[in-house]
């Protein structure tokens, strides 16, 4: 079978489960949806993030005990979206844009209520080191990334709607975001609310806002979206290390350096360089671009989750890095190559004969949880884009292109 036809193959056996599912799932997170959990947590801060991450590292799946139904899930929609409306630019196929509306409608209807514009966030309450983030709390993650997905319908169907939608996120964003202010740069807040000492740094949420704000300025031209977009790119890459890495956020405890983060941090500045032009930041991208080729990926492609040890091997890793690979293959010679021996080992060994993807594999288990945004919506969006370098479609028309100076 050529890559064609197995990635084809993958695609339509998770759609199909999908479908069948109602597009519904499990969520890494989302342990504290148990009914259980007030009950056996007491609303403690420490006993809640013991009783979230002990749901979330089990081996097995313990939702389904613990009274956790499969939900839909607003960043998975946002992945589905995606992918949808590439498979309908590479097909031409009605059913895949009937779903990708499908899924751009479902994220109109359930925004998070209460804020300028449009947000999302997750649909259960978070507990993190620095605190609660509540249900439907939106952040700037799931808010960005979705907002590619309203832009990229907008590219391929011309509809105002969908550009006035991503427009309220870009207002949103600026308007009930706050940030931490330097002297030539900020650093956009996770959350809405205001500054304090206790917030994080956190770099891919930050340059997934550059991206998306980004991408926002090459459509309308609006200059204080370029402004904007440039001091946030300024401030990740002042702060990225002599080898080319970025840990996952600055002020705290957050210094590990993780592959799809890191795919995040370089897909939003290389957005930020195509879309406004601007190409002061290409050596950044460049050589964090050399670190991510060079330290997270195996010979035989196995994707590695930290730059100092590969496991565990999660299936985000695998989604974000094919991505990634693909998206930014101007900079390195190995990138479409390596892409596709990523492919096929995540094809072979997390796909379940049903049509999921496994959430993480270990030396003598597989975790077979069907996790729908880190899992299913991921890799519905990531295969569309090998798939299309197999079949010469572009899936960026409306970027400019550019000729990277290679990397090897």
């Amino acid at each position: 079978m050529n890559d064609e036809h197995r990635l084809a193959g993958a695609i339509d056996a998770l759609d199909s489960w999908l479908e069948k599912m109602e597009w519904k799932g499990y969520d890494t997170f989302d342990g504290l949806s148990s009914p259980l959990a007030p009950l056996l947590t007491f609303n403690n801060h420490y006993l809640r993030i013991a009783w979230q991450q002990s749901v979330r590292r089990c081996p097995f799946n313990l939702r389904p005990l613990l009274g956790i139904q499969p939900s839909p899930s607003s960043k998975a929609m946002g992945f589905f979206a995606q992918g949808y409306l590439n498979l309908y630019r590479l097909y031409g196929q009605q059913r895949y844009l009937d779903k990708a509306r499908m899924c751009l409608e479902w994220l109109v209807e359930n925004r998070s209520p209460g804020y300028t514009g449009f947000a999302w966030g997750n649909h259960f309450s978070y507990e993190s080191r620095n605190g609660t983030i509540a249900k439907n709390m939106p952040t700037v993650v799931w808010t960005s990334l979705i907002g590619h997905a309203f832009l990229d319908a907008y590219d391929v169907l011309k509809e105002p709607k969908y550009l006035q939608t991503a427009d309220g996120i870009a207002e949103f964003l600026l308007r009930d975001i706050g940030k931490t202010e330097f002297a030539d740069s900020h650093c956009f807040n996770y959350t809405p609310g205001r500054t304090t000492k206790k917030r994080s740094l956190v770099h891919n949420a930050n340059m997934l806002t550059a991206g998306f704000l980004s991408r926002m300025y090459s459509v309308t031209r609006d200059e204080s979206l370029l402004a904007e977009a440039r001091r946030v790119a300024h401030f990740t890459v002042d702060h990225q290390r002599e080898d080319g890495s970025w840990i996952y956020a600055e002020g705290g405890w957050w210094n590990w350096v993780d592959s799809f983060h890191t795919g995040y941090v370089l897909e939003g500045l290389d957005a930020y360089i195509r879309y406004t032009g601007d190409r002061r930041f290409e050596r950044a991208l460049s050589t964090g671009y050399r670190f991510f080729i060079d330290r997270f990926f195996g010979s035989d492609g196995i994707p590695h989750y930290y730059d100092n040890k590969p496991r565990p091997l999660d299936i985000q890793c695998a989604s974000q890095g094919i991505q990634t690979l693909v998206n930014l293959r101007e900079l390195d010679g190995r990138s479409v190559p390596l892409a596709m021996k990523v492919a096929r080992w995540t094809l072979e060994n997390m796909q379940d004969a049903s049509g999921f993807f496994y959430y993480r594999k270990y030396p003598w288990i597989v975790n077979r949880t069907p996790t729908l945004h880190w899992g299913q919506a991921t890799m519905l969006a990531a295969l569309a884009v090998p798939l299309a370098r197999v079949r010469n479609v572009s899936l960026n028309e409306d970027a400019a292109p550019l000729e990277y100076a290679r990397v090897y």
